[in-house]
This record gives C-alpha cells, sequence and structure tokens, in this order.
C-alpha cells in the first residue's frame, strides 16, 4: 500500500519532468512559442487543480529564469528588430542591449513581492512609440531644443504664436502615435491587479489608449485651459477653431508631406526627423493668429505644467501620498531630474518602500534604489508579464 502511494505521488512529477523536456526541447530546436503558450500548455497537460496549476507555474519560472531561453529572446529580438531600427534611424530610441534573463528574473520578483506597488512612468516609455524625450542621448535637448517656461509663454504674444503654429502643425504626427509593447504591459498588470496605482509624467494619454488609467502629474496635451476664466476645452475643438482661424495655414499643413517643403507656398514649414515641425519664423509671426477663450477673451494654453511652472497642489500631494503607502516603487523610461518626480520616488525611499528602475541612462535617485535596469521598456516589461505566477495575458 505504501509503495502504490508513493508511486501514485511521484508519477506527477515524472510526469511534469518529461513534459518540460517535451517543450522545452521543442524551444531548443528553434519553435517560437510564446511563453504564456508554454505555460498553458504545460498547465493543461498535467493538473485541472487551480492550486497545482499555480505550483508549476512558479516551478516553470524557476527553471527558465536559470536557463538561457536565448531562443526567446532572439525572437522577440527580431520581431521587434524592424520597429527599433526604424526609431534608431530617426534617432528617437537610445540604443540598449536586450534585457538579460538576470534582470527579467530581478524585475519578476520584484513585482511579485510586492502587494501596494505603485508605478511612475516618463518620456522613456513613450520614444518606443515615436515621441523624442528630452534628457536621453538622442533626445531634443541634445539637439540644442530648448522647450518654452510658464513665464515665456504668459508674457509674449510672440511665444505663444510661435508655440501654437507648432503644435498645430505636429498635432496631425502627434496623433498618429500608437501605445507599445509597455504602455500595454502595465494594463495588462494594472488590470489584473499587480499595480495598485500609476503616476505618469507624459502628456500623450498613450496609458489611457492602452486601458490604463494614471494621474498625469504634468497634465495633458489633449485638453486646453484658459488662464484667466480655468474655463477648459477639449484640442480637437481648439484645433478646428485655430483653422478657421487661418485655413491658407491649415491647407499648407495638409499638403505639407506632398507638397514643396520649406517653400513661401508651405509657409517655410519642413519636417524634422524628431517629428517636428520646423516654421520659418516670417510666417508665424506676420499672418498666425490664436483664438482666444470664447466666454472671458483670456489667454488659452495647453493644460500642461510647461517649465517653470509647478504641480497643482493636490495633484502633488495624491502623488506623494500614494508613493507613502506603497510597498513596491517602479519607475519606468524616466530619469527622474524634474523636482516633481523626484518627490514623489523620495517619498517612498523614506516610507521604507522598495524603490527599482528601468531607464536607459542615469537617473536623479540611483544611489537609493535597489534595483536599476538598464534596458528598454518594450523589451523587458512584456517578459516578466510572462513569467511564473504572474502569468498575465497581455492587452492588444
Amino acid at each position: 500500500m505504501a509503495i502504490a502511494m508513493t508511486m501514485a505521488t511521484s508519477r506527477p512529477s515524472v510526469v511534469l519532468v518529461e513534459r518540460l523536456r517535451e517543450v522545452l526541447g521543442s524551444i531548443s530546436e528553434g519553435s517560437r512559442l510564446h511563453m504564456l503558450t508554454v505555460q498553458t500548455r504545460l498547465t493543461c497537460g498535467l493538473f485541472c487543480n487551480r492550486r497545482r496549476g499555480l505550483v508549476l507555474k512558479c516551478c516553470m519560472h524557476q527553471l527558465l529564469a536559470k536557463s538561457s531561453y536565448s531562443t526567446y529572446e532572439s525572437t522577440l529580438r527580431e520581431q521587434n528588430g524592424s520597429h527599433f531600427k526604424n526609431l534608431n534611424d530617426r534617432k528617437i530610441v537610445p540604443d540598449s542591449d536586450p534585457p538579460s534573463v538576470k534582470d527579467v528574473n530581478l524585475l519578476y520578483q520584484f513585482i511579485d513581492r510586492s502587494r501596494k506597488l505603485v508605478v511612475l512612468t516618463g518620456a522613456g516609455i513613450s520614444t518606443e512609440s515615436g515621441i523624442p524625450d528630452y534628457r536621453s542621448p538622442n533626445g531634443a535637448y541634445s539637439t540644442g531644443f530648448k522647450p518654452i517656461t510658464h513665464q515665456e509663454f504668459v508674457r509674449s504674444s510672440r511665444a505663444r504664436r510661435r508655440y501654437w503654429a507648432r503644435s498645430y502643425a505636429g498635432w496631425r504626427r502627434f496623433l498618429a502615435a500608437q501605445p507599445n509593447a509597455a504602455h500595454r504591459a502595465l494594463a495588462s498588470l494594472e488590470k489584473f491587479g499587480r499595480i495598485n496605482y500609476m503616476v505618469t509624467q507624459n502628456v500623450d494619454r498613450l496609458h489611457h489608449r492602452a486601458g490604463s488609467d494614471p494621474l498625469e502629474l504634468h497634465g495633458t496635451v489633449y485638453s486646453v485651459v484658459c488662464l484667466k476664466c480655468d474655463n477648459s476645452i477639449n484640442r480637437d475643438s481648439f484645433q478646428d477653431r485655430v483653422k478657421a482661424l487661418n485655413p491658407k495655414w491649415a491647407a499648407a499643413i495638409e499638403s505639407l508631406e506632398c507638397g514643396d517643403p520649406g517653400s513661401d507656398k508651405s509657409f517655410g514649414m519642413q519636417q524634422r526627423p524628431d517629428a517636428d515641425i520646423e516654421i520659418d519664423a516670417k510666417f508665424w509671426e506676420e499672418d498666425f493668429e490664436i483664438p482666444n477663450c470664447q466666454q472671458c477673451g483670456g489667454i488659452l494654453k495647453p493644460d500642461v505644467v510647461f517649465f517653470g511652472d509647478n504641480v497643482p497642489k493636490d495633484r502633488a500631494e495624491k502623488a506623494k501620498e500614494t508613493a507613502r503607502e506603497c510597498d513596491g516603487f517602479l519607475v519606468i523610461g524616466s530619469s527622474v531630474m524634474t523636482m516633481s518626480a523626484f518627490r514623489i520616488v523620495r517619498a517612498a525611499y523614506e516610507a521604507n518602500a522598495a524603490v527599482a528602475v528601468i531607464n536607459i541612462g542615469k537617473t536623479r535617485c540611483d544611489e537609493f534604489v535597489s534595483l536599476k535596469i538598464n534596458a528598454r521598456c518594450g523589451e523587458i516589461l512584456p517578459r516578466v508579464l510572462e513569467m511564473g505566477c504572474l502569468a498575465i495575458p497581455s492587452i492588444n
């Protein structure tokens, strides 16, 4: 009887080993199996019991973490290769080696240990969608670009005309950007309860379009607000008003890609490699009209915290309060150079939360983080999503 029980107990382990050999063998032979598919095959082939299935996933995670799974890495790199090459050619995404198995495993463990994880994202997550950042080696600052300050926008009608002329011209290209693999991975983690709260420094709403609902620390370009009466309108309405006031200008924008860039007919406009629009100053000084607030006639500004301005107090306090209450704080794609972001990370650290960073290059909080990974967000997050007990389906 004892022998029979021992054999019955050990049989699942024998079958597990054989099954693992079969599936991992197919990977080593070059089969491009999605890791979630591998886990599903193993779970469905061995267990119906949810608890045993969970144990199996953890077992699978440990085996894969110890293996090289170089075929999986090369497959991901091959799939993303043309996308990243295009962005590299346009000097948008900094170059980076693929994340190592160790990096993936450490990030998986960091997320898996946390029960109240807070995530802060920055421009580095959106570069992979074609939106340039400021501070990376390929960022806007490297080309001599200087963003408009709040003070300059408020006091100078010339500065406002320059800003809105370029912003109107670049809006169509901005809208064309799509959420990338990193945005979708975070939306999946959020949906399935692995992220307690998300804060973003980005104003592009790519997180929203992927299915997340983060606190927008620096506001959004999708809204335009009056500086006098606080009336707010959506950006599409503002674009329509600009078009009505500047019909020739709007026509030049529409024909920019098929016309003669740089000519007087196109108002001297030329498409820059980073998706911005370069416009001859004489045209926006002489010919461009800006809409005013329809309620009070005040100055209209994108609902964004410009350089030199402060994050609204209630928004900043909400972010810091959430950081103080978390047990894990993950920074993704941010150098944390702005004080508004640094204060949030520091609040989490001072509350004894573990702090991790995924970013290409140095950050302001490197000296006190417990984990720093130099990698592209879109290459590491999907892999973490598919490991071990997380085993969360991605949102497409």
